[in-house]
């Protein structure tokens, strides 16, 4: 028998959607009237290299028995019996609600692994409300959006743990932190078209794996390869050029463009590739800004370094261009390549490998809050309309891309400005370079707010 996931949340959390992008097709109803799911459906589910049973299920809701509500209700429950574990979902946008809080305990008391998902957790609000759902007491919350595809790479990680190997082994066993530790890393090629992604890839394998042409727009698919490179394993996906969505008119390439976004959020390192005698142009900087926002760790590669004049000084003028054009990945590791020559490679893969350790790089909370206090210190935060800012305590929630929750009053008061300071000043305390940092300010309740003014 495949192994089996049930979705289960209360209604329109956005089960269906996810049911729908883990099959690949639009095999259920999607629409914001709650309750348009009635029936289970089941689907063959594909998360990158997993391959599993997913079952989408009716909201959890009550009604009297023998009534619709409770036969959908029922039908749910069949779908947890039959299922080996369950996604409970949740909206993060809105946040935790009673409901979610009951059926917290239905799935608790199913006694089948749970991932907890936040979804529909873009944005500032969706934020707030994954750091909600810790309170349900299933463990750390999985941030996705399934409308958008957000977030399927840390599923993946998280489902890969649950799902057993396929292969026919015959002492199987259950996977070992250092198995997990060697998994390959997942690295997407990405850039403007005939940047020489193909090319690079061509010679990492040592072969002509790939169609390489002088014309734009050669690669259209994400064809994935697997290379292994100082005895650790890669899986690196070649991508469709990426253009300014003004040139872009014919469907296909539009097709191929979200293939390519589509792999830049399954990646956990994305290079991106720029020609080195037409480098930071304003496209590059508009795909940085993309795996910026996606969480994902960063490397540029200059590609086309054998056509420069080898002038000395101008691996130094890279790096001062990339921190100009890049502040908000300053130090993202920058390497000179020739993918037709084949030179800088090993300096690319063992950038690729720093880069992925410190994305998944954890601050010890004691230091993390010794660093605090000195960078408050050193640059108290600005009094706004005459009143003073507290900052309490900063923590870490989660790795892949280090994310933090700064707990403070007036959240909404705190200026951008001082958020950069302290960002940058993490960055170079705690050697994270390059790496997007994620800053989520959150007010402390008031233990007096509950208590109102008794009447004169």
């Amino acid at each position: 028998m495949p192994f089996t996931i049930a979705i289960i949340g209360r209604p329109n959390v956005g089960k269906s959607t996810l049911f729908n992008r883990l099959v690949g097709q639009k095999l259920a109803l999607v629409d914001d009237v709650p309750g348009v799911t009635r029936d289970r459906r089941e689907g063959e589910a594909k998360l990158f290299d997993l391959n599993f049973t997913i079952i989408d299920t009716a909201g959890l809701d009550e009604g009297p028995k023998g009534s619709l509500t409770a036969r959908m209700q029922e039908q749910t429950e069949t779908a947890i019996a039959l299922a080996d574990a369950l996604f409970f979902v949740i909206d993060a946008r809105i946040g935790l609600t009673p409901a979610d809080r009951a059926f917290a305990d239905f799935a608790r008391r199913a006694d089948k692994p749970v991932l907890l998902l936040a979804n529909k957790s873009e944005g500032k609000h969706g934020e707030l409300g994954a750091m909600e759902s810790y309170a349900l007491g299933l463990g750390d919350p999985i941030q996705i959006s399934a409308e958008h595809g957000e977030g399927m790479g840390e599923l993946y990680d998280a489902v890969s743990k649950l799902v057993p190997p396929t292969d026919d082994e015959e002492d199987e066993h259950e996977e070992t932190d250092e198995e997990r530790a060697n998994r390959p890393i997942r690295v997407a090629i990405v850039g403007r078209p005939n940047a020489g992604k193909s090319t690079l890839i061509n010679h990492l394998l040592g072969e002509e794996r790939l169609l390489t042409s002088p014309e734009a727009g050669t690669t259209r698919d994400s064809i994935a390869v697997e290379i292994e490179w100082k005895g650790r394993g890669f899986r690196i996906f070649d991508t469709a050029g990426l253009r300014r969505r003004s040139r872009i008119e014919e469907k296909l390439e539009k097709l191929s463009v979200a293939d390519a976004l589509r792999a830049v959020r399954f990646a956990e390192v994305v290079v991106l590739m720029m020609d080195a005698q037409n480098r930071f142009e304003e496209q590059d900087l508009r795909i940085a800004d993309l795996i910026e926002r996606e969480g994902r760790a960063l490397v540029i590669a200059v590609n086309k370094w054998d056509l420069m004049d080898g002038n000395p000084g101008q691996i130094s003028m890279l790096r001062r261009d990339a921190d100009h054009w890049l502040p908000q990945v300053a130090g993202a590791p920058i390497v000179a390549v020739s993918g037709l020559m084949g030179e800088g490679i090993d300096r690319l893969m063992q950038a690729i490998v720093e880069a992925y350790a410190v994305w998944n790089r954890r601050v010890p909370t004691a230091a993390l809050n010794r660093w605090f206090e000195g960078a408050i210190a050193d640059n108290p935060p600005p009094a706004v309309s005459g009143r003073r800012l507290k900052l309490n305590y900063i923590t870490q929630t989660k790795a892949r891309p280090p994310s933090f929750v700064l707990f403070c009053s007036r959240a909404d008061a705190i200026p951008q400005s001082y958020l950069r300071y302290l960002t940058n000043s993490m960055r170079e305390t705690f050697e994270l370079p390059g790496t997007p940092v994620r800053i989520t300010l959150r007010e402390k309740a008031n233990p007096f707010a509950h208590k109102r003014k008794r009447p004169n």
